[in-house]
């Protein structure tokens, strides 16, 4: 995905989610191995995601960041080995230097959590011709579970997407590679992404394509009283269906399967209106 004309979006599309992390939320430590990160990559792919997106750092509620070195040491081999079986590789980083050194790796795209506020991640992307996803987050990931607060937060979460956007194209980064993630669960109360969800349409009709990402999100474990992973994957691809029906096109998950197929019968009824 280094524009939009290398992948089909009118049926949506899978991002399947590489965490070679020791700490992150849902599956800290199952691939930190890089031959077994590798493998995991390889069966999301197989099982219809057209991205990997591969994380080296935590994000969850609470988490406190690493330093470059170590979040490349996490993530370049397992960025190196996807790229080298044909993979289509994202970043999942804030910080310029490891955004650098993975595109140098092969990686496609980068996934700016923080919606590219530092001026030099603006600089990284804008010398490449890579994709990149601007995210919304309130606060950072060691604070924004804190005390997340909106007057209004489709209009506020709206507002600083497009402000991210206008910045990087300034800069000089395409209209063309440019998607948009409202940040589900970053920084916001389960109140506030329901209504985002919501609003999809709303964000939609900028013209960018719109990215998800809710899988095995606390404020889905919250609406089903269920802290088990199944049952969180099966809700997650409810969302991801109901999220199409709404306007977005990208989904980042865990599972793939699950969402690939709500993804399939949700593109067909649309495809019918």
């Amino acid at each position: 995905m280094v524009s939009r004309g290398q992948v089909d979006l009118d049926g949506g599309a899978i991002v399947g989610v590489l965490n070679v992390t020791p700490d992150s939320f849902s599956d800290g430590g199952s691939f930190d191995d890089p031959h077994q990160a590798v493998a995991h990559g390889l069966d999301m792919v197989e099982s219809g995601a057209v991205l990997v997106d591969v994380g080296g750092e935590s994000t969850r509620p609470g988490a406190r960041p690493v330093p470059d070195g170590e979040e490349l040491r996490r993530l370049l081999p397992a960025v190196a080995g996807l790229v080298a079986a044909g993979v289509r590789v994202s970043v999942d980083t804030y910080k310029p230097g490891v955004a650098r050194r993975a595109l140098e790796e092969g990686a496609v795209v980068i996934n700016d959590v923080t919606g590219f506020r530092d001026e030099e991640m603006v600089e990284v992307v804008a010398s490449s011709s890579c994709g990149v996803v601007a995210m919304h987050m309130q606060g950072t990931p060691a604070d924004m579970h804190l005390d997340p607060a909106y007057t209004d937060v489709v209009a506020e979460v709206e507002s600083e997407l497009f402000a991210s956007a206008r910045r990087l194209m300034a800069a000089g980064v395409s209209e063309d590679r440019i998607v948009l993630d409202p940040g589900i669960g970053f920084g916001k109360r389960a109140s506030h992404s329901l209504q985002l969800l919501a609003n999809l349409d709303r964000f939609a009709a900028h013209g960018y394509p719109i990215m998800v990402g809710t899988s095995r999100k606390g404020f889905l474990g919250g609406l089903i009283e269920s802290d088990n992973r199944e049952r969180r994957d099966l809700a997650t691809a409810v969302t991801t269906a109901l999220a199409f029906s709404r306007g977005a096109r990208l989904f980042r998950v865990h599972d793939v399967s699950r969402s690939r197929d709500a993804l399939s019968v949700a593109a067909a009824i649309v495809a019918n209106q």
